[in-house]
């Protein structure tokens, strides 16, 4: 898709602070608390995802945790509902899952499908893309729902780690890419 504008994405990330060696040595941690803390840095973001999909999609999903910072303040914006995609074991029953592999391991996140509606047009948006292993899950969901992915849209994005490659068949706007 589209580029952001760059006075916007100048103004995101003189708000997005690096932070070494956190959660753990050599890692380069990119902390947008600062972000969410300045009300107009914020609300330019909201406002921009709010006019590029107007009209254009009937939800927002947002996905557990960061995601949902994100996903309710667009979804009040367009007038639209606010789907959560919970870590296992967060929601209360019954609850359709998918499981997705980490780097160590496997991680499992679930909704609640009645939710979601049929040929719903579903924005899935989270706080960071890295490998698409959440993203690729959320999808499943959506559509096991009987849902459309109408995109995706990650407020940052890892490009060292190729998330990108693993959902080339849906748009996808990354507003940062590091």
């Amino acid at each position: 898709m589209t580029d952001f504008p760059q006075e916007l994405t100048r103004l995101l990330d003189s708000h997005v602070r690096e932070v070494p060696d956190f959660p753990e040595p050599g890692v380069l941690f990119r902390d947008i608390t600062p972000l969410l803390a300045d009300g107009p840095a914020f609300a330019a973001l909201v406002d921009a995802l709010a006019e590029r999909y107007r009209g254009k999609i009937d939800a927002v999903a947002g996905l557990e945790s960061r995601g949902f910072i994100l996903a309710a303040p667009l979804a009040h914006a367009l007038g639209v509902g606010m789907i959560t995609i919970r870590k296992a074991g967060r929601l209360p029953g019954p609850v359709t899952g998918v499981d997705y592999t980490l780097e160590y391991g496997t991680a499992r996140l679930e909704l609640r499908p009645e939710t979601v509606a049929p040929e719903q047009r579903v924005l899935i948006i989270d706080d960071v893309l890295a490998t698409g292993g959440t993203a690729r899950a959320a999808i499943e969901l959506i559509e096991g729902a009987g849902a459309r992915v109408a995109g995706l849209t990650m407020l940052l994005e890892l490009d060292e780690l190729r998330g990108r490659e693993q959902l080339t068949d849906y748009p996808l706007d990354s507003i940062l890419r590091y």
